[in-house]
């Protein structure tokens, strides 16, 4: 364990400044831990609460070894960091989570099924289709629907083609991905695991997704959860499951497709604080932010324990926008008792870019539900004129 870390020397690398490392940073200034950032933007939301802020190119051999040099303890809070340096730097004594041979592996949604696949845990039928040609072979074998997904630079809906009709597959692009069945869930849920170095480890109480019905992208986090209190534990013990296999020291988010037959499916991880964690804040005894921080410097796991339930809303850049963003509409939303508003730092919006976020906390999760949405609706997320550059 960690000694000596509050109000020392003691520094912490975050590898990434967006709004992920930005919540992070919270929980450093509450402790006072010595915190550098790393990131390709020199404004990146991440700037501000860093003892150190440093402009580099994540996948940058070089950038990553010079920035962790100066640092005791490194995390990321994404995954588009250079795999070999964080090894080079582990062998140098450095403590780095998550484990670089896992991240490696998550990097690559195709590598990550077949390690599902290796490891016997839950995941829905796929093929590795490297390219037009391997897709044409595939295709044979595979009827409508299913999904196809890019192997790399996927997120927040992108790199994602759900072919539901002919049409639809021609919009496959020539790249490395893979095919995998259109799974009919009842309900996509979030587990989020933590483990410290010492081998403690928890969960947070699992939390339901709503999607956007264009965007592929979450639009709603509801907790607590409508599954039944097995079906929850069960939920929970495959994420854990998968946290073991990866080695994980830190977060791992685990997002899970449940069927109408009560099968519980893994989708996708994130070894890092996650949007589906977002509500935990306000929500929890402990956030996932905090949780994070104790995991990756080996202090003892904060209690999950839910304290009332909560619904979290993304804010995101308004279609027909894109340049300097303006936030309209959130005044009334100040006034409202148990309505939480973040907004991340990002100077330029664009469609359906993540810019910030509500949570709604309430007695019950159907009002909290009714308030997230109307505070959702009440502020829009949009620029001095819109993107053909007409004033609005």
């Amino acid at each position: 364990m960690a000694k000596n870390i509050f109000s020392t020397a003691y520094t912490l690398g975050i590898l990434g400044g967006g709004q992920l490392g930005k919540m992070m940073l919270y929980t450093a200034r509450k402790f006072d831990i010595r915190t550098n950032v790393l990131d390709p933007s020199p404004d990146a939301p991440g700037q501000y609460g860093a003892h150190k802020f440093v402009v580099g190119d994540l996948m940058d051999y070089q950038a990553v070894m010079d920035f962790g040099a100066h640092c005791d303890t490194l995390c990321i809070e994404i995954e588009s960091v250079n795999v070999q340096a964080l090894r080079d730097l582990r062998a140098m004594g450095k403590k780095v989570h998550p484990n670089p041979d896992s991240l490696e592996i998550i990097q690559n949604k195709t590598k990550q099924k077949k390690f599902y696949a290796d490891h016997g845990i839950p995941t829905a039928k796929f093929e590795i289709v490297d390219g037009h040609d391997a897709l044409k072979t595939a295709l044979s074998k595979w009827s409508l629907p299913f999904v196809w997904k890019a192997s790399t630079g996927g997120y927040d809906g992108f790199g994602v083609v759900v072919c539901r009709s002919t049409e639809d597959v021609k919009l496959i692009p020539d790249a490395p991905g893979m095919l995998e069945d259109f799974v009919n869930f009842d309900l996509e849920v979030s587990v989020i695991v933590a483990q410290n170095e010492s081998g403690d480890i928890t969960t947070f109480p699992v939390a339901d997704q709503e999607f956007h019905p264009t965007a592929n992208q979450v639009e709603y986090v509801l907790c607590p959860s409508v599954l039944t209190d097995d079906m929850q534990r069960k939920a929970q013990e495959i994420a854990i499951t998968t946290a073991k296999a990866y080695d994980i020291c830190g977060l791992l988010a685990v997002e899970l497709f449940v069927t109408p037959a009560g099968e519980i499916l893994v989708n996708e991880v994130a070894p890092r604080p996650h949007n589906s964690g977002h509500h935990t804040i306000e929500a929890c005894y402990t956030s996932q932010f905090e949780q994070h921080i104790r995991a990756v410097l080996d202090l003892p796991l904060g209690s999950t324990e839910l304290k009332c339930p909560a619904v979290m809303a993304n804010l995101v850049g308004a279609e027909g926008y894109a340049g300097n963003v303006i936030y309209d509409g959130y005044h009334d939303l100040l006034n409202e008792a148990g309505i939480n508003i973040h907004i991340y730092g990002k100077a330029q919006t664009r469609p359906y870019r993540k810019m910030g976020h509500v949570t709604a906390i309430s007695n019950s999760r159907d009002e909290a539900r009714a308030k997230a949405e109307w505070a959702k609706n009440s502020i829009l997320v949009k620029t001095q004129d819109n993107a053909l550059g007409q004033k609005l």
